[in-house]
């Protein structure tokens, strides 16, 4: 049993937010809140919020807008928040809803019958709930038999969701397996912190892994997967059920998504360039050898210098394309979007790296080549 990518498929929100949209309600709740807490900023019991600015945001990231599931509520400066009403129990939730749209455009392209699928995977760094589990939901809406179950390891979640379903495959546990990565982002996202704002952008994406007997003639071969983690608190959500047990922290910054930029940046980074090397000489491959690297969409400034590291110069747009300027960082699907996008134009024999790296610490990298 071989393990493939039949197909893959993304759904993107209608609404979007500029960096310039983004600004204006970003310093209007600044101004409301320096006037609300004017006494104690006088008296240097506060700081007073500073602006935020397109020039800061594009410099600091390389992101000019993201795609968002309610804009309305993200822009104004009373709320600065997404405003997404809760449904009830038998109305499918939203993040479920998202995924399946993403599944059903990777199925049509593979030309694979829901039926047909043996496991659904969804692998998401934003679980709207702890249960029953997301993927349970996509595999009862797209009426798939089998088994299903989540996974979190945050931005990583899509490159660890693909070897665990090539495992399966491996395994003979399944022939077909979708993997889903619904990621409403904008819910975690402090959208009154100066320094992250602008980070993060809502987006689902859907790869499926199958045996390659029973792929489409256009699939990508996987030449090897690898997996790594560190423990690191530079990226972190308190967030979750625990939380009501100690009311003193309701509504605390660290219950949304922190993180220490400079050190995630100053960490991560040759950990993701020396885990690709290494595994390039594992497979007795060579970094000229990779047509394109599709890095996880976090910071140009990151993708920037691992590419580098990695083919031992500045990569060209072709080598190491980016959607971050248009979606922004999708957590777990920023990798994927890439290489949906920038694909096609692959040639029987050329290959390529999907990597991707966030919270945890996590990396996750899948080397492929275009089947012809």
């Amino acid at each position: 049993m071989k393990p493939v990518i039949s197909a893959t498929g993304l759904w993107t929100p209608p609404e979007s937010v500029t960096n310039a949209e983004l600004v204006e309600s970003f310093n209007a709740w600044a101004d409301r809140w320096n006037a609300e807490h004017e006494a104690d900023i006088a008296a240097g019991l506060a700081e007073a919020k500073t602006h935020s600015s397109v020039e800061f945001i594009e410099k600091a990231s390389g992101i000019k807008s993201r795609y968002v599931v309610n804009k309305s509520g993200v822009t104004d400066p009373a709320l600065m928040r997404p405003v997404i009403p809760e449904r009830s129990n038998e109305e499918i939730s939203i993040l479920a809803e998202i995924a399946v749209k993403a599944a059903r455009q990777a199925l049509e392209r593979a030309g694979r019958d829901p039926k047909d699928v043996d496991a659904v995977i969804c692998a998401a760094s934003n679980m709207q709930r702890a249960y029953p589990a997301m993927a349970i939901e996509v595999q009862e809406a797209l009426g798939i038999e089998g088994f299903s179950f989540d996974m979190n390891v945050a931005c990583s979640s899509a490159t660890f969701g693909i070897q665990t379903a090539a495992d399966f495959v491996r395994a003979g546990h399944a022939k077909s397996v979708l993997m889903v990565n619904p990621e409403i982002t904008s819910g975690h996202l402090n959208w009154t912190d100066r320094d992250s704002h602008f980070i993060f952008g809502d987006v689902a994406t859907a790869v499926l892994v199958e045996d390659e007997s029973i792929a489409p003639k256009d699939h990508w071969k996987i030449l090897g997967t690898q997996l790594k983690t560190k423990f690191s608190n530079n990226i972190r959500n308190n967030f979750g059920f625990l939380n009501r047990a100690d009311p003193s922290g309701e509504g605390a910054p660290d219950k949304l998504f922190v993180q220490e930029g400079r050190k995630v940046f100053k960490e991560v980074v040759p950990m993701v360039s020396e885990m690709i090397i290494t595994e390039l000489d594992r497979l007795s491959l060579k970094p000229e050898q990779l047509r394109r690297l599709w890095l996880h969409q976090a910071n140009a400034n990151m993708n920037r210098l691992i590419s580098s590291k990695v083919l031992g110069h500045e990569a060209s747009d072709d080598e190491s394309p980016t959607v971050l300027d248009e979606y922004a960082n999708t957590s777990s699907a920023g990798s994927i979007i890439a290489f949906h996008k920038h694909s096609a134009d692959f040639k029987p024999g050329e290959k390529g790296l999907i990597c991707s790296f966030g919270a945890g610490y996590s990396v996750g990298a899948v080397f492929v080549e275009k089947a012809g």
